[in-house]
Protein backbone atom coordinates (compact mmCIF):
# COMPACT_ATOMS: atom_id res chain seq x y z
CA UNK A 1 0.00 0.00 0.00
CA UNK A 2 1.31 3.44 -0.94
CA UNK A 3 2.26 5.34 2.24
CA UNK A 4 0.69 8.72 2.96
CA UNK A 5 3.43 11.34 3.18
CA UNK A 6 3.13 14.73 4.92
CA UNK A 7 5.24 17.63 3.66
CA UNK A 8 5.43 20.76 5.82
CA UNK A 9 6.72 24.14 4.73
CA UNK A 10 7.13 27.09 7.10
CA UNK A 11 6.85 30.48 5.39
CA UNK A 12 7.34 34.12 6.24
CA UNK A 13 7.50 36.72 3.47
CA UNK A 14 8.52 34.02 1.00
CA UNK A 15 7.01 35.52 -2.17
CA UNK A 16 10.29 35.34 -4.11
CA UNK A 17 10.85 31.60 -3.76
CA UNK A 18 7.62 29.87 -2.67
CA UNK A 19 6.18 29.27 -6.14
CA UNK A 20 9.24 27.29 -7.20
CA UNK A 21 8.97 25.20 -4.04
CA UNK A 22 5.28 24.45 -4.55
CA UNK A 23 5.75 23.69 -8.26
CA UNK A 24 8.45 21.14 -7.41
CA UNK A 25 5.91 19.36 -5.20
CA UNK A 26 3.11 19.48 -7.75
CA UNK A 27 5.45 18.10 -10.43
CA UNK A 28 5.92 14.84 -8.51
CA UNK A 29 4.59 11.67 -10.09
CA UNK A 30 3.78 10.28 -6.64
CA UNK A 31 0.60 11.93 -5.36
CA UNK A 32 -0.35 10.12 -2.14
CA UNK A 33 0.75 12.99 0.06
CA UNK A 34 -0.58 16.05 1.83
CA UNK A 35 1.02 19.47 1.78
CA UNK A 36 0.86 21.85 4.73
CA UNK A 37 2.04 25.46 4.76
CA UNK A 38 2.49 27.10 8.15
CA UNK A 39 2.80 30.83 7.57
CA UNK A 40 3.98 33.28 10.20
CA UNK A 41 1.70 36.19 9.27
CA UNK A 42 3.49 37.23 6.10
CA UNK A 43 3.11 40.86 5.00
CA UNK A 44 4.14 40.43 1.36
CA UNK A 45 2.36 38.42 -1.38
CA UNK A 46 2.98 35.02 0.22
CA UNK A 47 -0.67 34.49 1.16
CA UNK A 48 -1.82 35.51 -2.32
CA UNK A 49 0.46 32.84 -3.78
CA UNK A 50 -0.79 30.22 -1.30
CA UNK A 51 -4.44 30.92 -2.08
CA UNK A 52 -3.77 30.77 -5.81
CA UNK A 53 -2.59 27.18 -5.50
CA UNK A 54 -5.61 25.92 -3.54
CA UNK A 55 -7.56 25.07 -6.69
CA UNK A 56 -4.54 23.41 -8.32
CA UNK A 57 -4.14 20.99 -5.40
CA UNK A 58 -7.88 20.33 -5.40
CA UNK A 59 -7.84 19.50 -9.11
CA UNK A 60 -5.00 17.02 -8.52
CA UNK A 61 -6.91 15.54 -5.55
CA UNK A 62 -4.02 16.30 -3.18
CA UNK A 63 -4.79 17.46 0.36
CA UNK A 64 -3.59 21.04 0.91
CA UNK A 65 -3.82 22.77 4.29
CA UNK A 66 -2.48 26.11 5.39
CA UNK A 67 -2.67 28.50 8.30
CA UNK A 68 -1.28 31.99 8.83
CA UNK A 69 -0.63 33.27 12.34
CA UNK A 70 2.22 34.59 14.45
CA UNK A 71 4.83 32.11 15.59
CA UNK A 72 8.01 32.17 17.66
CA UNK A 73 10.31 30.63 15.08
CA UNK A 74 10.67 27.79 12.61
CA UNK A 75 10.41 25.01 15.19
CA UNK A 76 7.20 26.50 16.57
CA UNK A 77 5.86 26.48 13.00
CA UNK A 78 7.03 22.90 12.40
CA UNK A 79 5.38 21.75 15.63
CA UNK A 80 2.12 23.28 14.43
CA UNK A 81 2.53 21.35 11.20
CA UNK A 82 3.13 18.13 13.12
CA UNK A 83 -0.15 18.64 14.98
CA UNK A 84 -2.04 19.09 11.71
CA UNK A 85 -0.34 16.28 9.79
CA UNK A 86 -2.08 13.00 8.97
CA UNK A 87 0.77 11.07 7.33
CA UNK A 88 2.93 8.47 9.02
CA UNK A 89 6.04 9.92 7.37
CA UNK A 90 6.83 13.61 7.61
CA UNK A 91 9.23 15.93 5.79
CA UNK A 92 10.07 19.60 6.24
CA UNK A 93 10.75 21.43 2.98
CA UNK A 94 12.01 25.01 3.18
CA UNK A 95 10.19 27.77 1.33
CA UNK A 96 13.27 28.24 -0.87
CA UNK A 97 14.04 24.53 -1.36
CA UNK A 98 12.84 22.17 -4.10
CA UNK A 99 12.27 18.47 -4.63
CA UNK A 100 13.84 16.95 -7.72
CA UNK A 101 11.82 14.83 -10.15
CA UNK A 102 10.49 11.57 -8.66
CA UNK A 103 11.81 12.41 -5.19
CA UNK A 104 8.61 11.40 -3.40
CA UNK A 105 8.39 8.15 -5.37
CA UNK A 106 11.95 7.34 -4.29
CA UNK A 107 11.09 7.88 -0.62
CA UNK A 108 7.80 5.99 -0.89
CA UNK A 109 9.51 2.92 -2.38
CA UNK A 110 11.89 2.75 0.58
CA UNK A 111 9.06 3.19 3.07
CA UNK A 112 6.93 0.53 1.35
CA UNK A 113 9.66 -2.04 1.94
CA UNK A 114 8.38 -2.09 5.51
CA UNK A 115 11.69 -1.79 7.36
CA UNK A 116 11.24 -0.20 10.78
CA UNK A 117 13.38 2.94 10.84
CA UNK A 118 13.21 6.38 12.43
CA UNK A 119 14.13 8.42 9.40
CA UNK A 120 15.22 8.20 5.79
CA UNK A 121 17.67 10.64 4.25
CA UNK A 122 19.20 11.23 0.83
CA UNK A 123 21.84 13.18 -1.02
CA UNK A 124 21.12 16.92 -1.24
CA UNK A 125 22.72 19.74 -3.24
CA UNK A 126 23.36 23.15 -1.67
CA UNK A 127 23.01 25.71 -4.46
CA UNK A 128 24.45 29.22 -4.63
CA UNK A 129 22.86 30.90 -7.63
CA UNK A 130 23.30 28.10 -10.18
CA UNK A 131 26.50 26.61 -8.75
CA UNK A 132 26.66 23.61 -6.44
CA UNK A 133 28.36 24.90 -3.31
CA UNK A 134 28.19 21.70 -1.26
CA UNK A 135 26.84 18.16 -1.45
CA UNK A 136 25.35 16.43 1.60
CA UNK A 137 25.98 12.72 1.09
CA UNK A 138 27.04 11.35 4.48
CA UNK A 139 25.56 8.19 5.90
CA UNK A 140 24.52 8.29 9.56
CA UNK A 141 27.07 7.01 12.08
CA UNK A 142 26.62 7.79 15.77
CA UNK A 143 30.31 8.48 16.62
CA UNK A 144 30.37 11.11 13.87
CA UNK A 145 26.80 12.38 14.16
CA UNK A 146 27.05 13.17 17.88
CA UNK A 147 29.88 15.55 17.02
CA UNK A 148 28.68 17.12 13.76
CA UNK A 149 25.40 17.47 11.85
CA UNK A 150 26.35 16.31 8.34
CA UNK A 151 22.87 15.40 7.10
CA UNK A 152 20.57 17.85 5.33
CA UNK A 153 17.12 18.24 6.86
CA UNK A 154 15.71 18.94 3.39
CA UNK A 155 16.49 15.38 2.27
CA UNK A 156 14.82 13.66 5.23
CA UNK A 157 11.54 11.94 5.95
CA UNK A 158 10.77 11.23 9.62
CA UNK A 159 8.73 8.35 10.95
CA UNK A 160 5.86 9.88 12.93
CA UNK A 161 6.43 7.26 15.63
CA UNK A 162 9.75 8.96 16.36
CA UNK A 163 7.92 12.11 17.45
CA UNK A 164 5.52 10.01 19.54
CA UNK A 165 8.49 8.42 21.32
CA UNK A 166 10.84 11.39 21.69
CA UNK A 167 8.52 14.39 21.51
CA UNK A 168 8.25 17.42 19.23
CA UNK A 169 10.91 20.02 18.45
CA UNK A 170 12.40 21.90 21.39
CA UNK A 171 11.40 25.48 20.64
CA UNK A 172 14.15 26.85 22.86
CA UNK A 173 16.40 26.10 19.89
CA UNK A 174 16.15 28.58 17.02
CA UNK A 175 18.63 27.14 14.49
CA UNK A 176 19.72 23.58 15.36
CA UNK A 177 16.51 22.09 16.77
CA UNK A 178 16.42 19.47 13.99
CA UNK A 179 19.87 18.25 15.08
CA UNK A 180 18.85 18.17 18.75
CA UNK A 181 15.73 16.15 17.93
CA UNK A 182 17.70 13.39 16.19
CA UNK A 183 20.28 13.28 18.98
CA UNK A 184 17.60 12.14 21.43
CA UNK A 185 17.67 8.54 20.21
CA UNK A 186 21.47 8.49 20.50
CA UNK A 187 23.06 5.33 19.06
CA UNK A 188 19.64 3.65 18.79
CA UNK A 189 18.56 5.88 15.90
CA UNK A 190 17.63 3.67 12.93
CA UNK A 191 18.18 5.21 9.50
CA UNK A 192 18.14 4.46 5.78
CA UNK A 193 20.35 6.37 3.36
CA UNK A 194 19.19 6.79 -0.24
CA UNK A 195 22.21 7.20 -2.48
CA UNK A 196 20.38 9.55 -4.84
CA UNK A 197 19.76 13.30 -5.06
CA UNK A 198 16.17 14.11 -4.09
CA UNK A 199 16.33 17.81 -3.25
CA UNK A 200 18.15 21.10 -3.65
CA UNK A 201 18.44 23.80 -1.04
CA UNK A 202 19.48 27.37 -1.62
CA UNK A 203 22.42 28.90 0.19
CA UNK A 204 20.87 31.76 2.13
CA UNK A 205 24.13 33.49 2.97
CA UNK A 206 23.92 32.96 6.72
CA UNK A 207 25.33 35.91 8.67
CA UNK A 208 28.31 35.59 10.97
CA UNK A 209 26.03 36.13 13.94
CA UNK A 210 23.78 33.24 12.94
CA UNK A 211 26.76 30.97 12.33
CA UNK A 212 28.04 31.73 15.83
CA UNK A 213 24.60 31.05 17.32
CA UNK A 214 24.24 27.82 15.32
CA UNK A 215 27.54 26.47 16.63
CA UNK A 216 26.60 27.61 20.12
CA UNK A 217 23.26 25.80 19.98
CA UNK A 218 24.94 22.68 18.58
CA UNK A 219 27.30 22.72 21.55
CA UNK A 220 24.34 22.90 23.90
CA UNK A 221 22.62 19.97 22.17
CA UNK A 222 25.75 17.84 22.31
CA UNK A 223 26.14 18.40 26.05
CA UNK A 224 22.48 18.25 27.14
CA UNK A 225 21.06 15.72 24.69
CA UNK A 226 23.91 13.64 23.26
CA UNK A 227 25.64 13.67 26.65
CA UNK A 228 29.13 14.04 25.23
CA UNK A 229 31.84 15.48 27.52
CA UNK A 230 31.77 19.26 27.84
CA UNK A 231 35.43 19.51 26.91
CA UNK A 232 34.76 17.73 23.61
CA UNK A 233 31.72 19.91 22.90
CA UNK A 234 33.71 23.10 23.55
CA UNK A 235 36.54 21.85 21.33
CA UNK A 236 34.05 21.20 18.51
CA UNK A 237 32.56 24.66 19.00
CA UNK A 238 35.85 26.55 18.71
CA UNK A 239 37.21 24.28 15.96
CA UNK A 240 34.06 24.79 13.87
CA UNK A 241 34.31 28.55 14.32
CA UNK A 242 37.97 28.47 13.32
CA UNK A 243 37.24 26.49 10.15
CA UNK A 244 34.35 28.78 9.21
CA UNK A 245 36.31 32.04 9.64
CA UNK A 246 39.38 30.59 7.94
CA UNK A 247 37.25 29.52 4.96
CA UNK A 248 35.66 32.98 4.82
CA UNK A 249 39.07 34.65 4.92
CA UNK A 250 40.46 32.43 2.15
CA UNK A 251 37.47 33.16 -0.09
CA UNK A 252 37.97 36.90 0.42
CA UNK A 253 41.62 36.64 -0.61
CA UNK A 254 40.85 34.58 -3.71
CA UNK A 255 38.22 37.03 -4.99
Amino acid sequence: MAPLLSIITATFNSEKTLEETIDSILNQQYTNFEYLIIDGNSTDNTLTIIKRYELVFKQKNISFKWISESDTGIYNAWNKGLELSAGNWIAFLGSDDVYLDNALETYAKEIALGESVDFIHSKVKLINNTKVKHIFADTWKWPQFKRYMKISQVGCFHNKNYFKTFGAYNEAYKITGDYELLLRAKSNLKTIFIDEFTAEMKDGGVSNKNVFEAFKEAKKAKINTAKIPKLVAFFDFYFSLFKYYLSTFVKMILK
